[in-house]
């Protein structure tokens, strides 16, 4: 099933926002992929890409929260480390040759928008209050170095 992507999914935080739509195009091609019979050879470009860009953006999400001070980004990050897992047990079972495009497609649609509407909106008060509502050229300058940092 397809997402299309709502206001009710976005933070107001913009780089968040955009990062977490990335993932939901991302999971849209995996999407159509498991209706489409595609290779595998292109079902791995776009599970590698997914996978990558996932942990990137756990880590600039994180490296945000500690910026912000944000009190729970420890918690955040162990939730951040068992969907890290469970990715990964994903792809070593498609690397082994499994048919895991239904699996993950499921698995991605449920999590990342659990993720976002519960876990993710947590954090949000604090970012704003301490981040956005601050410096806007150090917040500027602290996302441009982070985005470098983390997407090359």
């Amino acid at each position: 099933m397809k997402i299309v992507w709502s206001e009710q999914y976005e933070l107001g935080i913009e780089v968040i926002d955009n990062q977490h739509r990335r993932i939901v195009e991302y999971i849209n091609q995996l999407d159509m992929l498991k209706h489409d019979a595609a290779s595998a050879e292109v079902v791995a470009d776009v599970l590698q890409n997914l996978v990558d860009y996932t942990l990137s953006h756990f880590a600039f999400e994180e490296a945000l929260m500690e910026e912000a001070g944000y009190a729970e980004t420890a918690e955040h990050k162990i939730t951040h480390g068992t969907f890290v897992r469970q990715l990964e047990g994903i792809r070593k079972r498609f690397v082994g040759g499994a048919d895991v495009v239904d699996e993950l497609t499921d698995l991605l649609q449920v999590w990342l928008l659990k993720h976002i509407m519960s876990d993710d909106t947590s954090y949000v008060p604090v970012v704003r209050k301490k981040i956005l509502g601050g410096d806007t050229q150090h917040y500027r300058s602290w996302t441009r170095a982070a985005i470098e940092r983390f997407f090359g």
